[in-house]
């Protein structure tokens, strides 16, 4: 699996993975209502942000990443990051590869710790693996996701120096 930066070319291949997962509406708190303007607007960073895409041996994109600095100013020493991975490729390593290359990147930039504000806590294979990879749940905003079959969730903050 090859991670390299976004290109426009990207687009084609990367549109599809963010619409299933945005449409999914149960990971991710982007409007399934979004046209794609807007979400290619949302997703894809300037700089000093990145955009990245997961590529496998046949060149297909498989997972794409955004990151940057959490906040402006004074809180940007903090990163965050957000992933997604086609339907197809998940439980594959893709997410894994995103995540530590959006670790190596935010180290590389002179970022103190990676933050993620938005965790759904319903989203165990995303919580399991940020846990794995040194993350920790420094809070839980009640209900304030809603998820499509199980209602109201929480929303985990998670952290992590680097």
């Amino acid at each position: 699996m090859l991670i390299r930066d976004y290109t426009d070319a990207d687009w084609a291949q990367v549109r599809p993975i963010l619409a299933d997962v945005i449409t999914a509406a149960d990971t991710f708190p982007y409007d399934p209502r979004w046209p794609p303007e807007t979400v290619r607007e949302v997703w894809v960073e300037r700089p000093p942000g990145r955009t990245s895409v997961a590529v496998d041996r046949d060149g297909a994109v498989r997972g794409t990443a955004k990151m940057g600095p959490n906040r402006p100013g004074p809180g940007s020493h903090v990163a965050t990051a957000s992933f997604m991975v086609a339907a197809d490729a998940r439980g594959r390593g893709v997410g894994r590869a995103l995540c530590e290359e959006a670790l190596d990147w935010a180290r590389r930039q002179g970022f103190a710790a990676m933050q993620f504000n938005a965790v759904v806590e319903t989203n165990t294979a995303a919580v399991e693996l940020y846990r794995r990879l040194g993350f920790t749940v420094i809070g839980t905003v009640p209900e304030a996701f809603a998820h499509p079959e199980r209602g109201r969730v929480g929303l985990h903050v998670m952290h992590r120096r680097l």
